[in-house]
């Protein structure tokens, strides 16, 4: 299937998600809420990014963050070339091993993109599917050594 076909199955996919929860917005899919600091500490997860030169970079998230636009928030080069519509796997990332179980399931559609994903492992996941709950206070997520997106090499798009 070609890229066109891709992407406008990734849009209707989107779409129906928004038509079969109305409590979700347009807001939630475009990272507003994660500007938002936490109400109250109840609220707070901290997690940490591991960089690709293996820096650990400690975040104060909170609960309901999508990992993508929370580390968009805090500078972190993790790209979501296609604004967490599940039609890339630029925002691939490592769960450590015992924060695996914490999280959902992946969707077909996830799944579909990781198989596309350079250096995939047992513990890749998208960033753009990861929302953050309390019992994933003190998870660690490492970015890949390179992802695979559709820019000339050396080139860094910015978070929209």
């Amino acid at each position: 299937m070609n890229m066109m076909c891709r992407n406008i199955l990734s849009s209707l996919r989107t779409i129906n998600r928004l038509y079969k929860n109305p409590l979700i917005t347009a807001v939630r899919y475009h990272g507003e809420y994660e500007w938002q600091d936490p109400k109250s500490e109840d609220e707070v997860v901290n997690i940490t990014f591991i960089n690709k030169d293996g820096k650990h970079i400690p975040i104060r998230g909170k609960i309901d963050d999508n990992l993508l636009y929370l580390g968009h928030r805090y500078g972190i080069e993790i790209e979501g070339a296609c604004e967490a519509s599940l039609a890339c796997s630029t925002c691939h990332v490592y769960v450590k091993e015992e924060y695996l179980d914490k999280l959902p399931e992946p969707k077909e559609e996830e799944e579909d993109q990781l198989d596309l994903a350079a250096f995939l492992k047992d513990n890749s996941r998208l960033g753009c599917q990861i929302i953050l709950k309390k019992d994933l206070e003190g998870a660690e997520f490492t970015l890949p050594q390179a992802t695979r997106n559709y820019y000339v090499d050396g080139h860094k798009p910015k978070p929209h």
